[in-house]
């Protein structure tokens, strides 16, 4: 009776060693020994919508993200969130400006509670990235994209709010080419999110 129970336990766990051994070599596999952290960043970013300024954002953090796939959505989340709160910033100022058309002080008004709902989303999320080793990591993970890609389609309805011949002008260009930076880098960090999630899957 005890031998038998020794040879099952003995079996277990080398069955046990097998399947961890064989995450380990798929893990292993993904990331290419001897991969620098630039090489890694540019590799992941080439898989985003906005390679280029993905690769620009982050290659500056290289040292803290090394070669792991968390830390790099992680890194990109933060810098995303970063770029939105100095951008609402720039935009409240922009809004209290004299002198803007009925239809612009609209729009301005429209994006600064857009851009608003874009950082608290950005934010939450960003905090919950931390929680991604518990027992609920799908969940979380869920919530995670489901925050980034309403940021996303916050930051897209502001710029479409400046769309039209109406509001031709510099003001329409500034909002618009700030805005679709903060979209771009919005982006490119949901990428990076949904790569980290599918090596889970």
């Amino acid at each position: 009776m005890e031998g038998s129970f020794s040879n099952n336990f003995l079996t277990a766990f080398l069955l046990l060693l097998a399947f961890t051994s064989q995450i380990n070599s798929n893990s292993a596999a993904r990331i290419p020994a001897g991969t620098t952290s630039t090489e890694f960043i540019k590799t992941s970013c080439s898989a985003t919508t906005y390679p280029k300024l993905c690769f620009n954002s982050l290659s500056s953090h290289s040292s803290a993200i090394r070669t792991d796939p968390k830390l790099l959505a992680q890194t990109a989340l933060s810098v995303s969130l970063n770029t939105a709160r100095s951008t609402s910033t720039m935009m409240v100022k922009l809004s209290q400006s004299h002198g803007m058309k009925p239809r612009e002080v609209a729009a301005m008004h429209d994006c600064v509670e857009e851009l608003s709902d874009s950082v608290d989303q950005l934010r939450k999320s960003l905090g919950e990235m931390g929680q991604l080793n518990g027992p609920n990591y799908g969940l979380v993970m869920n919530d995670i994209q489901t925050w980034v890609s309403a940021a996303l389609t916050d930051e897209d309805t502001c710029t479409e709010g400046f769309g039209g011949k109406a509001q031709n002008g510099n003001l329409k260009n500034t909002v618009r080419v700030q805005i679709l930076n903060v979209a771009h880098m919005t982006s490119n960090a949901l990428a990076l999110i949904n790569n980290y999630a599918a090596l889970h899957e």
